[in-house]
Protein backbone atom coordinates (compact mmCIF):
# COMPACT_ATOMS: atom_id res chain seq x y z
CA UNK A 1 0.00 0.00 0.00
CA UNK A 2 1.35 3.44 -0.98
CA UNK A 3 1.64 6.26 1.52
CA UNK A 4 -0.86 9.01 0.81
CA UNK A 5 0.57 11.50 3.29
CA UNK A 6 0.48 15.06 2.12
CA UNK A 7 2.06 18.27 3.37
CA UNK A 8 -0.66 20.74 4.29
CA UNK A 9 -0.45 24.45 5.06
CA UNK A 10 -2.66 27.44 5.66
CA UNK A 11 -1.82 30.90 4.33
CA UNK A 12 -3.22 33.97 6.05
CA UNK A 13 -3.34 36.83 3.56
CA UNK A 14 -3.67 40.60 3.73
CA UNK A 15 -4.87 42.08 0.43
CA UNK A 16 -5.17 45.54 -1.02
CA UNK A 17 -8.44 47.16 0.04
CA UNK A 18 -11.39 45.77 -1.90
CA UNK A 19 -9.36 43.00 -3.59
CA UNK A 20 -10.44 40.12 -1.33
CA UNK A 21 -12.84 38.47 -3.79
CA UNK A 22 -10.41 38.88 -6.68
CA UNK A 23 -7.64 37.21 -4.67
CA UNK A 24 -9.94 34.34 -3.63
CA UNK A 25 -10.82 33.67 -7.28
CA UNK A 26 -7.12 33.80 -8.23
CA UNK A 27 -6.22 31.32 -5.47
CA UNK A 28 -8.97 28.86 -6.36
CA UNK A 29 -7.41 28.47 -9.83
CA UNK A 30 -4.01 27.39 -8.46
CA UNK A 31 -3.35 23.66 -8.44
CA UNK A 32 -2.73 22.65 -4.83
CA UNK A 33 -5.02 25.25 -3.26
CA UNK A 34 -7.71 23.12 -1.61
CA UNK A 35 -9.85 25.98 -0.37
CA UNK A 36 -9.72 29.78 -0.23
CA UNK A 37 -12.13 32.08 1.57
CA UNK A 38 -12.46 35.77 2.36
CA UNK A 39 -12.66 36.35 6.13
CA UNK A 40 -13.19 39.20 8.57
CA UNK A 41 -10.46 40.13 11.01
CA UNK A 42 -6.76 40.89 10.86
CA UNK A 43 -6.43 38.88 7.64
CA UNK A 44 -8.57 39.21 4.52
CA UNK A 45 -8.23 35.73 3.01
CA UNK A 46 -7.37 32.28 4.36
CA UNK A 47 -6.24 29.54 1.97
CA UNK A 48 -5.60 25.85 2.56
CA UNK A 49 -2.83 24.27 0.48
CA UNK A 50 -1.77 20.67 0.03
CA UNK A 51 1.03 18.94 -1.86
CA UNK A 52 2.95 15.68 -1.77
CA UNK A 53 6.11 17.31 -0.40
CA UNK A 54 7.52 20.52 1.04
CA UNK A 55 9.27 21.45 -2.21
CA UNK A 56 5.97 21.34 -4.10
CA UNK A 57 4.28 23.30 -1.34
CA UNK A 58 6.97 25.98 -1.63
CA UNK A 59 6.23 26.33 -5.35
CA UNK A 60 2.54 26.85 -4.63
CA UNK A 61 3.34 29.47 -1.98
CA UNK A 62 5.64 31.29 -4.42
CA UNK A 63 2.85 31.35 -7.01
CA UNK A 64 0.41 32.74 -4.46
CA UNK A 65 2.80 35.52 -3.45
CA UNK A 66 3.21 36.72 -7.05
CA UNK A 67 -0.27 38.27 -7.01
CA UNK A 68 0.20 42.07 -6.81
CA UNK A 69 -3.00 42.47 -4.75
CA UNK A 70 -1.48 40.39 -1.92
CA UNK A 71 0.35 42.70 0.48
CA UNK A 72 1.42 40.26 3.21
CA UNK A 73 1.20 36.56 4.02
CA UNK A 74 1.73 34.31 7.02
CA UNK A 75 2.22 30.62 6.24
CA UNK A 76 1.30 27.96 8.79
CA UNK A 77 2.56 24.46 7.96
CA UNK A 78 0.58 21.66 9.59
CA UNK A 79 2.63 19.25 11.67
Amino acid sequence: MESTSQVKAYILIVTSMGKESEVVEFLRKINGVIEANAVYGEYDVVAELQNKDLQGLNKIIAEVRRNPSILRTVTLIVM
